[in-house]
């Protein structure tokens, strides 16, 4: 099968730092590689990957020093870029939200749209309602219910290699982790009156975007004065299974509707239990009791904290490599991509 994935241009493929879609992106072209598919990556030039890429920006827009840029230009010079080359490609699938509809819909059965954030904007419905030929992907069924209406094809949730983290059979840091974003939803300010009601260090690994710098200085610059918060700052994959591994839990205070979430999956590749409030996509991605503990308070969390002691790590390993790898993720996809071509020559027996 020839696909073309097409990966916004924010960060690198995978991402050197902090980043969700990129990295998944990666991830699923990798995958496809592997599984003897024709695979064209669409992306920036600092992109590492198994696929042939097409490099359209000399590197990822966030970390371009350049004082001036604009995101809009260069993914309209991506898309048309492939709208030329589109009779190449059996399928292609987009990861950046809406923004190939209007360029696309005379061959919008030959598309894949991954939804990958949170859909309960204003605007959005309308986008989705004028352009329903478009087929679109949720990576959880949390995710659609903003859209319940919308053209879904199916729920593919993330995945990753299973060689990328170290298996952690013991931790030995002895300390509570939160990894992610510093902005109110992620809720970081949880985790630490959690870490401090519970006494135990926490180690907080976490990227600061531009709109959230007031929210840090306010409200989390104060609270790192305590000794038992290690503030450390934006990791990348080099340094997550230490991290992750040698936490005797990961801390997922969310109180947002997160569409999933990449970090619990990436604790559970370690071995790593996690504690994670019942918002959004958590359900489906964590088992409680299993690979980790769902709490609906902060009392229910302070009991969680003792208890994840008590869960098996390598059970958690045997979860994630079982509904989470790469190589699951893209087995789902090319079910998605088998459908649409099948659809696409009237073989109504597989259609979508």
């Amino acid at each position: 099968m020839n696909i073309a994935q097409i990966a916004p241009l924010y960060e690198a493929v995978p991402p050197k730092y902090y980043g969700g879609t990129e990295r998944i992106v990666a991830y699923l072209s990798d995958a496809l590689v592997q599984l003897n598919h024709n695979v064209t990556l669409f992306a920036s030039a600092d992109a590492k990957t198994r696929a042939r890429l097409v490099p359209v920006r000399d590197q990822a827009i966030r970390l371009d020093p350049a004082p001036f840029k604009s995101d809009l230009a260069a993914h309209l010079v991506m898309l048309d870029d492939l709208r030329r080359r589109q009779d190449e490609f059996d399928v292609m699938h987009f990861h950046v939200d809406l923004l190939h509809f209007p360029i696309f819909e005379q061959v919008a059965d030959r598309t894949v749209t991954t939804m990958h954030g949170r859909l309960d904007i204003k605007d959005l419905s309308n986008a989705i309602a004028r352009w329903p030929q478009f087929g679109l992907v949720s990576i959880s069924d949390s995710q659609r219910a903003p859209l319940t209406d919308a053209s879904w094809l199916a729920t593919v949730p993330h995945g990753i290699p299973t060689d990328l983290f170290r298996f952690t059979p013991k931790p030995a840091g002895g300390y509570l982790a939160f990894l992610g974003r510093m902005s109110p939803e992620k809720r970081p300010d949880r985790a630490i009156a959690l870490a401090l009601r519970a006494g135990y260090p926490l180690k907080i690994a976490a990227k600061i975007d531009p709109l959230d710098q007031s929210y840090f200085r306010q409200v989390i610059a104060p609270l790192l004065d305590y000794p038992l918060v290690d503030f450390i700052g934006e990791i990348g994959d080099a340094d997550k299974s230490s991290f992750l591994g040698n936490a005797i839990a990961l801390l997922f205070p969310i109180d947002w509707p997160e569409p999933f979430g990449i970090v619990m999956i990436e604790a559970m590749a370690c071995g790593t239990p996690i504690i994670a409030w019942d918002c959004g996509s958590v359900a489906e991605v964590v088992e409680h009791g299993l690979t980790g503990l769902i709490v609906h308070s902060d009392e229910e969390a302070l009991i969680a904290v003792e208890r994840a002691r008590t869960l098996n790590r390598l059970r958690i390993r045997h979860a994630f490599e079982r509904k989470f790898s790469a190589g699951a993720m893209a087995k789902r996809y090319l079910d998605v991509y088998a459908r649409l071509i099948n659809a696409a020559s009237g073989d109504l027996r597989n259609a979508v």
